[in-house]
């Protein structure tokens, strides 16, 4: 059968490359072809944009893009057209799929969406316009199933598919050597893999770690980013970068100073105290904080359902907060126990792994029934 999947960020290329090879398993004849990244370009197919030309954050970047952005959304509908598959499965990107997924419902294509948009947090009643329009629904999170229930709308909830890549990994014992770090401790800093992420928080971040000279500071990088937006780590001397080995770092570091989103719940996983920052334009924080209903923005603490680590957002994310924060994260910090202590309780709400087999086994096995019942229909 034929799939066509979209994914527009890093995390979603990931988390649809594993999903990818689940199908390939109980559809051998499977055939791709994607909107995605280099992740998925290896389990094979056809890729028609990869995420670093589709990707935009914040209000004020999307508005400033509008004009390219729809110019995307009618490739995607027309090459989708052309394509004809037998299902179109949506990875997270959710301002993107879900203009998609009306397309597709209008012209009668079948829609899966793995790891669903975060309608929990704001404007919850778009949970009727998902259930509208998707066919099925895949979520990672526990509270999901129950979150969708009160709109009567039963969704399959599968695990979540960081624990699939945090369990495939093996971490590599020549990892300080390969990178010219020694045996001190080292504060692992996250910035983010998207540009204004990246802008906005590395000279934060860099500003924040005077306070720790007898530390290694190690930045992970991401290549699909211009080079330049290193350059406040780089002028460093204290500072090191090493690009396209975060799960490697993160079994090495002590603490780490993470940027909300996935990377948040990862460093959790790893057990590494962590202090959640984030920055973006005034306007841009000032339209979200009206929309946005939780208590929390980081997964960790979504997930957890109180304040596991620290969060700094807008003015309280300056060097000061972060490195006070982060000093008591270090080896003999005040709180380090207790992150630790709650850690644990975070692995227990996050399950087991296998996210990407049941999702995909469940994608294969509903669309096999639906060829089956448009088969029955036709026989009539």
């Amino acid at each position: 059968m034929k799939y066509y999947l979209i994914a527009g960020e890093r995390s979603g290329d990931l988390h649809a490359s594993n999903l990818m090879k689940a199908i390939q398993e109980k559809d051998t004849e499977a055939e791709f072809r994607f909107w995605g990244g280099d992740a998925m370009q290896q389990v094979g197919g056809t890729m028609v944009k990869h995420y670093r030309e589709t990707a935009f954050m914040g209000f004020l970047t999307v508005i400033k893009n509008l004009r390219k952005i729809r110019g995307f959304i009618k490739q995607c509908k027309q090459d989708i057209s052309e394509y004809k598959p037998d299902v179109i499965v949506l990875v997270d990107y959710a301002g993107f799929n879900l203009r998609i997924a009306k397309f597709a419902k209008q012209q009668g294509f079948p829609t899966f969406f793995y790891i669903s948009p975060k309608v929990w947090a704001w404007n919850t009643k778009r949970a009727y316009k998902i259930k509208a329009i998707i066919d099925r629904m895949f979520v990672i999170f526990p509270f999901e199933k129950d979150f969708y229930k009160k709109f009567d709308y039963d969704v399959d909830y599968v695990g979540n598919p960081l624990l699939d890549a945090i369990a495939d990994f093996t971490p590599n014992p020549e990892f300080r050597q390969k990178h010219g770090l020694d045996q001190r401790p080292i504060i692992a800093l996250l910035p983010g893999s998207r540009k204004q992420e990246v802008e906005k928080l590395l000279p934060v971040m860099v500003e924040s770690i005077p306070s720790f000279p007898n530390h290694q500071i190690v930045v992970a990088g991401v290549d699909n980013l211009p080079e330049h937006l290193y350059q406040v780590a780089k002028n460093n001397p204290q500072i090191s970068i090493i690009y396209e080995n975060t799960y490697d770092l993160l079994t090495q570091a002590e603490a780490a100073i993470v940027t909300s989103g996935t990377a948040t719940l990862e460093t959790g996983l790893f057990k590494i105290p962590q202090v959640v920052v984030y920055k973006t334009n005034p306007i841009t924080y000032s339209i979200a904080k009206r929309l946005i209903k939780t208590e929390f923005i980081s997964l960790v603490n979504l997930v957890a359902s109180k304040e596991v680590v620290k969060e700094l957002i807008q003015k309280e994310c300056n060097p000061e907060n972060v490195a006070a924060e982060l000093q008591k994260l270090v080896v003999g910090g005040s709180k380090r126990d207790e992150v630790l202590e709650d850690y644990q309780y975070l692995q227990e709400l996050m399950g087991e792994t296998g996210a990407s087999h049941r999702a995909g086994t469940l994608m294969v096995q509903y669309l096999k029934e639906l060829k089956a019942s448009q088969n029955i229909l036709m026989d009539q």
